[in-house]
């Protein structure tokens, strides 16, 4: 039998997939471009993102996940379709390709059984589900086989999960669907409210990753970015300078949430388990991690040590890697 096994991180904002053996092969934006007209696929991943805000009246570039989960399943269908293709996956008869996807960990039975079938339609012959912040755990490097405890806190592009790890599963959770994409949002209503400039998803994707800022004394020297947009007031482009400390205004409230959530997180963690975590701290993943000072303004709020893991952004693919190397 000729086959592959594959690990699919399916975000929000982007996807990652891992090949046994191989290890992460691919990491592409999750937008897809579709001609309306015909329905035909016309671009997936970084060449549909740049389509974004771009697109004709008959071609529309399409983000198939919000916030975590399936929002437009056809199209998802069709973009992990061509993922799996891309990285190896074959329709031949005698051809097995088995994959371990991920969720959050506040998904519903019929948002995760949406997940596998559209696994199963784009040609997998075995499709397991496994929750975020456990293959968040495994790809940070931690050793959750064992009796003590661990905690995680992944920030992706559409959910925030939160769960404390024990003897190979966990012992308590939170997922809310706040993360990256709500931080472009929050950036793009407050630069409309603060300077009457309308800017793009791209745009405020661009100055979260420059400037994005989680404590009040802003980025070191208070960095700032040129941004270009649409003036409200005259309809006309203009370009303000927006920086580290507006930034900070504009995502506190994102991110007084899953300050809340982690707090909350800690509250319902056993006993025994708070002395472990006390011990060895809170390990943030995901792309909003790199956040500049997250790490920082959570541990002042738990007073807890916080430490961000050695590559956030691939920690859940890589985790999922882990899950295939051992039994499937």
């Amino acid at each position: 039998m000729f086959g592959i096994d594959l690990g699919i991180d399916l975000g929000t904002a982007t996807v990652l997939v891992y090949a046994k053996g191989k290890g992460i092969v691919m990491h592409e934006p999750s937008v897809v471009a579709i001609d309306r007209n015909t329905g035909r696929r016309i671009a997936v991943g970084e060449e549909a993102r740049s389509m974004l805000g771009r697109t004709p009246g008959n071609i529309t570039a399409i983000r198939p996940m919000r916030d975590g989960v399936i929002a437009d399943y056809q199209t998802t269908e069709l973009m992990l379709k061509y993922f799996m293709e891309k990285a190896g996956a074959r329709h031949w008869p005698f051809f097995r390709t088995r994959v371990v996807v991920c969720i959050p960990s506040g998904v519903t039975e019929v948002e995760e059984r949406a997940v596998k079938q559209a696994a199963y339609q784009a040609g997998a012959k075995q499709v397991k589900v496994i929750e975020e912040p456990y293959a968040a755990a495994l790809g940070a490097g931690l050793d959750i086989s064992g009796p003590t405890g661990s905690m995680v806190l992944d920030i992706g592009g559409g959910t925030t999960d939160i769960a404390v790890l024990s003897l190979s599963g966990i012992v308590c959770k939170r997922s809310l669907r706040v993360g990256g994409d709500k931080f472009d949002e929050a950036i793009m209503r407050f630069i409309r409210r603060e300077h009457n400039l309308m800017i793009g998803e791209r745009t405020a994707e661009e100055i979260k990753m420059a400037v994005g800022c989680a404590i009040s004394e802003g980025c070191p020297g208070n960095a700032s970015i040129d941004v270009r947009g649409r003036d409200l007031v005259s309809g006309l482009p203009k370009t303000i300078k927006v920086n580290s400390k507006e930034c900070f205004v504009a995502l506190e409230e994102s991110i007084e949430a899953i300050i809340s959530a982690v707090k909350e997180v800690l509250e319902r963690t056993p006993p025994e388990l708070s002395a472990d975590i006390l011990n060895k701290g809170i390990v943030m993943t995901g792309g909003g991690a790199l956040v500049y000072g997250f790490d920082t303004r959570i541990s002042r709020e738990t007073h807890l040590p916080v430490s961000v893991a050695e590559d956030p952004i691939s920690c859940v693919a890589l985790g999922t890697g882990k899950v295939l190397e051992g039994s499937f």
